[in-house]
């Protein structure tokens, strides 16, 4: 990192309040330096990068960074706030800002320079340095790692006070000790032990070697977590040769972005195994790809740490050892914890089966293995509708256009294989329907073919999709299709589970146990269970169809209170789910199509209600509310319930209670007022394909009305801070106090 940051990139009095504008203050730098050749191409590419993942890290830490074609070297900027920046990390603002830039195309420099950053983050000694340097040449020198974080000394006041609360009461000194308590962080609770800059060698608390791993052994925990156990004496609770040689561990760490948290973990782990006394070789699963480790490494271990939040690739390499699998967060947090459960589990003989021919299932892949059935099944069935969705998508729209474009008989229209001119509207209307419901028809396939392989892996999917599609055969349709995922996936695990020859193992995964579940599970749907499956899906429908009056306004309003409660959570698609099977036959009924304008009508209201109240009432919200704001008119007008979700993080008891009775009632207008929908999505730009428009954007006006009205009256009613009173009231985004990422009113 020798050439990517100098003094000149270095601020420390970083007076921004934004992290928009801390990102323009650090980017003018690098300009300055010729390192960005055009400052506003370059913000515009790391908002870009910001917008799809908040790059806060918990500890007061931020990491803005992107790929730009506006960077000529890769560079690194560093910048120190006073007040605090907020960069979305949950455990608020940071005061350490790292603003990466690399080339465009340049990959590897630009994941090293994080993956290097990430991993000095985690040690405690080198973030508290940073908080106490008062020169900018020794604060470059630092992150280059030209020169060691313990010649870094804070000034003898800042010492004294650090040191006055020592040993026990040292972690509630420092400016980040509530953040490392409350969020568990390794990093933000090794900086709240060391004291507020970084006098840890003065204080009990520190640990003696800076080591992020070690000091999660005694840092307190966050209130419910389970407390670190303490690290094992190397050697202790090994293997019967410990005495020998140390206790050896794999790990694999990896998280979605592949970024910081991976290499985090990985660091946090390999602090702790020192700390222990135990050797831990990591594999780090990035962005960049990986290097697997030696086979001979993983044979001569003792144990195996997982912490992972997507799929453990190659995980069968692993197999027959004590293992412990949990989620990145956990490796970063609980290290030595985790290497103390792995070896509590060696000195059992505790070992983790032979990997069956599929690798695990996803869900066993995903994290906590330790997981309620009531969870696993949430996740399985989230698994096949995650899937299912963007058929839905598709094809509903596809067929919404036919019928805009060829007119509401245009399902009558023959096959365009055999008719179809080039020049006439109706083909084109025709052909786009025709697509639509080819679409349409692998819906419950698809349902089906991805809850088993939520459950089974790959294995799954074939006997998945052949319930699913023997389901449609039998009319047993979307009830059908949940039946035949769950039996196809319990089939397939079944299989795995009976001890097969060695010999038969290569051909079980392609021959054997797509053959055998089929079977199967296709013996069940026709003669053991679809019948009454398809009973009870015509008797569903036959009562929605009936529907009329109160009984239809009252399952809107249940309908709009379910799209409402978690904003695209499980709820919401269980509502989302039973809408669109409704629609997906080349002919729905017109209760089906009222009960699917009933639902997107509700599921826009909740983030076109946080846009509008933010508008309205400005000083209620932080700025990055009102910022959030802005995006949630777009987001809500294209049916987009997600939009509202940081709003609802923020304030859960004000704001999801009054989305939950701005979709009741939007739900319950919609189907009194008999819209009707064919499309699955689209927000108001389907609206000319709606039933009733008009009286439609009535009910979406009414209920985004009432939301903003009820949350700016529960937002009001709180107790109003000192700066608030003092505050203009009619204050709104553009005159609001001065905030640090907390809303003006407590």
């Amino acid at each position: 990192m020798s050439d990517m940051i100098t003094a000149d990139l270095v601020d420390l009095d970083l007076s921004a309040d934004t992290k928009e504008a801390a990102a323009r203050a650090l980017a003018e730098r690098m300009v300055a330096q010729g390192r960005v050749t055009d400052l506003e191409g370059f913000l515009a590419d790391v908002a870009a990068r910001e917008a799809q993942m908040p790059t806060g890290l918990d500890g007061g830490i931020g990491i803005p960074h992107c790929r730009s074609a506006h960077v000529t070297e890769p560079t690194l900027a560093f910048g120190r706030s006073a007040a605090g920046i907020d960069f979305g990390a949950a455990d608020g603002p940071a005061d350490l800002i790292f603003l990466i830039a690399a080339p465009a195309g340049a990959d590897d420099a630009h994941l090293t320079i994080l993956s290097s950053l990430a991993r000095q983050l985690m040690n405690s000694e080198f973030t508290s340095a940073l908080r106490a340097v008062t020169d900018t040449g020794t604060a470059a020198a630092l992150i280059r790692g030209d020169e060691a974080p313990s010649a870094v000394r804070a000034p003898e006041s800042i010492e004294e006070n650090a040191g006055a609360g020592a040993s026990d009461e040292a972690g509630a000194t420092g400016a980040h000790a509530a953040q490392g308590s409350a969020q568990g962080s390794v990093q933000g609770a090794a900086q709240g032990a060391a004291g507020a800059v970084g006098a840890s060698e003065d204080t009990a608390a520190a640990p003696a070697a800076a080591s992020a791993g070690a000091a999660a052994a005694t840092i307190p925990q966050a209130p419910g977590a389970t407390a670190p156990a303490q690290a094992t004496p190397a050697g202790a609770g090994s293997t019967p040769d410990s005495g020998e040689r140390p206790f050896r561990i794999v790990a694999v760490t990896s998280c979605p972005t592949g970024i910081a948290h991976t290499y985090m973990a990985a660091e946090s782990l390999e602090n702790a195994g020192r700390a222990a006394g135990a050797e831990v070789v990591v594999e780090t699963q990035g962005s960049a790809g990986f290097t697997r480790l030696e086979a001979e490494v993983i044979a001569a271990a003792d144990g195996v740490i997982f912490a992972h939040d997507v799929p453990v690739r190659d995980k069968d390499r692993f197999a027959g050892k004590p293992t412990v699998d949990v989620g990145v967060k956990a490796g970063i947090n609980r290290a030595a914890e985790l290497i103390t459960e792995v070896r509590e589990k060696a000195e059992r003989g505790e070992t983790s089966a032979p990997a069956p021919a599929s690798g695990g299932t996803p869900v066993e892949r995903a994290g906590d293995t330790t997981e309620g059935y009531g969870t696993k099944l949430r996740t399985w069935l989230m698994s096949g509708v995650s899937y299912m969705v963007p058929f839905v998508a598709a094809g509903g729209l596809l067929i919404a256009l036919g019928f805009a474009i060829g007119g509401y008989k245009i399902n009558k229209a023959p096959s365009v294989m055999n008719h179809f001119a080039w020049t006439q509207a109706d083909s084109w209307g025709a052909l786009l329907f025709q697509i639509g419901a080819v679409a349409f028809g692998f819906l419950v396939p698809v349902l089906a073919g991805y809850i088993a392989y939520g459950m089974a892996d790959r294995p799954g999917l074939v006997p998945g999709f052949v319930g699913g599609a023997i389901s449609l055969t039998i009319n047993a349709g979307f009830l059908g299709g949940l039946a035949a995922g769950l039996i196809a996936g319990g089939v397939v695990l079944a299989i795995q589970r009976i001890d097969i020859p060695a010999a038969l193992r290569g051909i079980m995964p392609v021959v054997v146990i797509p053959l055998i579940s089929s079977a199967i599970v296709g013996f069940l749907m026709f003669v053991v269970i679809g019948k009454p499956i398809a009973t009870a899906q015509k008797g569903l429908t036959d009562w929605l169809n009936g529907l009329t009056g109160t009984n239809a306004v009252l399952l809107g309003a249940l309908l709009g209170l379910m799209m409402c409660f978690d904003l695209g959570g499980p709820v919401n698609k269980v509502a989302y789910t039973f809408a669109t099977a409704g629609i997906a036959v080349s002919d729905p009924s017109d209760s089906a199509m009222k009960i699917m304008a009933a639902v997107m009508a509700a599921g826009m209201v909740p983030p076109l209600a946080m846009a509008l109240a933010t508008a309205v009432r400005g000083r209620l919200f932080t700025r990055t509310e009102r910022e959030n704001g802005k995006a949630a008119w777009v987001l809500g007008l294209s049916f987009i319930s997600e939009g509202a979700i940081p709003f609802a993080a923020a304030d859960p008891l004000r704001v999801i209670p009054s989305a939950m009775v701005g979709g009741a009632l939007t739900g319950a207008l919609s189907m009194a007022f008999g819209a009707t929908l064919r499309a699955p999505h689209g927000g108001i730009f389907v609206v000319p394909l709606i039933g009733n428009p008009l009286l439609y954007l009535v009910a979406v006006a009414a209920g985004v009305c009432a939301t903003t009205a009820l949350v700016v009256l529960l937002k009001g009613l709180r107790k109003q801070t000192p700066q608030t009173t003092a505050a203009d009231p009619g204050a709104n985004s553009a005159n609001a106090p001065k905030e640090t990422g907390q809303p003006v009113a407590a």
